[in-house]
């Protein structure tokens, strides 16, 4: 199995709206590191699993949406809490819409939200 990974990094905010959410309950930053993974058995042509240019590019555009705004005021988040959790799961879709993947076979996105914390989600494509 190949392996092929992309870090970067956002700023956005966000407020929980769980009950108790203590100080996470008021607006704050995060200086997010985002990691995608994609993964497949095969290299193509070329003896790549995914162009590493592409990949960045990708998830350029996919971050560019949430750079410098309010998760809670974004659509994907209506009526949700905005977790680090469901953040994971908002970048990992639209990446793959914004990619182009032939070889991966599966897809995991992380987000470290502190140097301590993180969340992940992944799927197979």
């Amino acid at each position: 199995m190949y392996r092929v990974s992309v870090r970067r990094d956002v700023i956005a905010q966000h407020y929980l709206t769980v009950p108790n959410p203590g100080p996470e309950g008021e607006l704050h930053s995060h200086a997010f590191t985002v990691e995608v993974e994609l993964s497949g058995p095969e290299l193509n042509q070329y003896g790549y699993l995914v162009d590493i240019d592409d990949v960045k590019a990708a998830l350029d555009a996919t971050l560019s949406r949430y750079r410098d705004e309010t998760m809670n005021e974004l659509v994907e988040f209506a009526g949700q809490n905005p977790s680090v959790e469901r953040f994971a799961h908002q970048v990992c879709e639209q990446f793959v819409e914004a990619a182009t993947l032939e070889n991966p076979t599966h897809i995991s996105v992380r987000i470290w939200e502190d140097d301590v914390a993180s969340a992940t989600y992944e799927t197979s494509l």
